[in-house]
């Protein structure tokens, strides 16, 4: 068990309708996917804030906020990013008691449901989840990053190379068709041997 995990504590809405909160930080999150023990690291700690209300019978609803600040690497340059996130949470909650872990499954009004049968609940599968859910798939240090050259690897934000001058980073030909004599490219070349050959003239 992850001492440092964000729990909420539900007993007493289990035995008597109320409200419950619970809020804190987080640095890094224990969960599993795909029944694989996962960590999502942030790169500041990050803020939560959980209130659960009862609602009819063993169902419950989750509201809150949660604040992680991601690390990431630029889609083009590699170079790292920080992505901050904010998570206004609403989740309809039910019990069962017979579940050993809770877990999001889609209910029957196509809205998630967050399933658990701990009156200690552990947040982390869920928040995890949630930010994941809300994770950009790819960022940009800079909208107008220059990426890197396909060649060497050099980063063209720094300023150009040898390649980038002779090959466009969005040219799709083939590596060293179409370039200067002697180039990197041109080297790289299969049939560059082959433009001194001489034929016989018929």
């Amino acid at each position: 068990m992850n001492d440092d995990a964000p729990r909420i504590h539900l007993g007493s809405l289990l035995r008597a309708p109320g409200d419950v909160s619970a809020s804190g930080e987080v640095q890094e999150l224990h969960y599993e996917q795909a029944g694989r023990p996962q960590t999502l690291r942030f790169a500041e700690p990050a803020p939560y804030g959980i209130d659960i209300n009862s609602l009819d019978g063993n169902e419950f609803w989750l509201q809150g906020y949660f604040e992680p600040v991601l690390s990431q690497e630029c889609s083009r340059c590699l170079k790292p990013v920080t992505v901050p996130l904010e998570l206004n949470l609403g989740t309809l909650m039910q019990y069962r008691p017979a579940v050993p872990e809770s877990f999001l499954e889609e209910a029957e009004t196509g809205e998630e449901l967050l399933v658990f049968g701990n009156p200690d609940l552990n947040l982390s599968n869920y928040l995890a989840e949630m930010t994941l859910l809300n994770s950009p798939l790819s960022v940009l240090h800079d909208p107008d990053c220059k990426g890197l050259c396909q060649v060497c690897g050099h980063d063209l934000n720094e300023g150009p190379c040898e390649h980038s001058a002779g090959v466009p980073i969005e040219d799709e030909r083939p590596m060293g068709l179409g370039t200067q004599e002697g180039s990197q490219h041109a080297r790289q070349n299969p049939f560059a041997a082959l433009s001194g050959l001489k034929l016989p003239e018929d």
